[in-house]
């Protein structure tokens, strides 16, 4: 099936009357994940941001409470939401999330909440950026993990796959708009930018935990923490209280573990103490600790950390370099 580029604009418009749709739409020279208001989106390049706080807010409120009335208020609302053009680094991002805030044996109930409301329409992503990677890291550009709809760009518009059943769902929305006829298909994509790491990449890396690579990898390193920030796969958060008097909100906000706060003990022992500890904990999780456990690597090659970083630190150079080791 194709949805015509002229008609996406009425399909996204017919999603938004009864959803919450968060589309890539331009703002003062970036792309960002906004509510969709009509008009055109953006479907050029990876957004500045990750959609992640869709799922993962930046700050949450958790719960209220008040002592003198002894009550507590929890803040779990999760309003039905439809993620559009989501490419395949971010799709997969959702994937990684999950085995996190779902499948450890306890679930996230403020996480659970927003994603059994979620529905995802993924982008394939037919013109990678100079800085994307997701092909290293084994991961179709056309082809979206978590994906209830798989659009993908050709001639004269959007390929449109329902994938699930809540795929179906949005598609039936989109019944008069669709060219059932059409037989286009998407073109095989392939990054730019390649890593060549082998299959047992990450077994290679814990060994390699107290090389030298790790000092002249740090020197660069400002310890901004942009990287985590930009990150669709990070997932560290500190939880604090807003109390006035008797009442008081707990809440919880991304944190970082390059901030050398993040591993300070109560007496003041830090087992990170410099970037050069902090750098290769971020490092060993993306490509060795979340593989080992999960089968996969955290890192999803969206290559943000790359465009993003003010130092210009960059991921495949240091895997490049690691895999000289000896």
């Amino acid at each position: 099936m194709l949805l015509p580029k002229e008609k996406l604009s009425e399909a996204l418009g017919a999603l938004a009357a009864e959803a919450n749709v968060i589309a890539p739409v331009k703002w003062e020279g970036d792309v960002f994940f906004m509510p969709y208001k009509g008009g055109d989106v953006c479907l050029e390049g990876n957004g500045k941001l990750p959609p992640k706080d869709v799922l993962f807010p930046k700050t949450e409120k958790m719960y209220s409470y008040s002592i003198a009335k002894g009550t507590m208020t929890e803040h779990n609302d999760a309003a039905a939401t439809i993620l559009f053009g989501v490419r395949s680094c971010d799709a997969a991002s959702i994937e990684r999330l999950d085995k996190v805030f779902l499948e450890q044996g306890y679930k996230d109930g403020f996480y659970s909440a927003k994603r059994e409301g979620l529905a995802v329409i993924a982008m394939g992503c037919d013109k990678p950026m100079a800085t994307c990677f997701c092909t290293s890291m084994g991961i179709d550009p056309m082809k979206a993990e978590v994906a209830d709809v798989q659009m993908c760009p050709v001639e004269g518009g959007f390929t449109v796959e329902a994938v699930t059943e809540k795929g179906k769902e949005i598609v039936k929305k989109w019944d008069s708009l669709l060219d059932k006829k059409s037989k286009a298909k998407p073109a095989k994509v392939e990054c730019s930018l390649n890593i060549n790491v082998p299959e047992d990449f990450e077994k290679k890396l814990m060994d390699m935990f107290e090389s030298p690579i790790w000092d002249d990898v740090t020197k660069a390193c400002l310890g901004c923490a942009c990287c985590t920030y930009v990150c669709p796969t990070c997932y560290c958060f500190d939880i604090n209280q807003d109390v006035h008097g008797d009442e008081g909100t707990a809440f919880r906000c991304w944190d970082s573990c390059m901030f050398s706060d993040y591993t300070r003990m109560a007496g003041g022992h830090n087992p990170r103490p410099s970037k050069k500890e902090r750098l290769r904990n971020r490092y060993l999780h993306k490509l060795a600790y979340y593989k080992d456990r999960h089968g996969k690597y955290l890192c999803v090659g969206c290559g943000r950390c790359i465009a993003n970083c003010p130092a210009h630190l960059d991921i495949t150079a240091f895997a490049e370099k690691a895999m000289e080791v000896e």
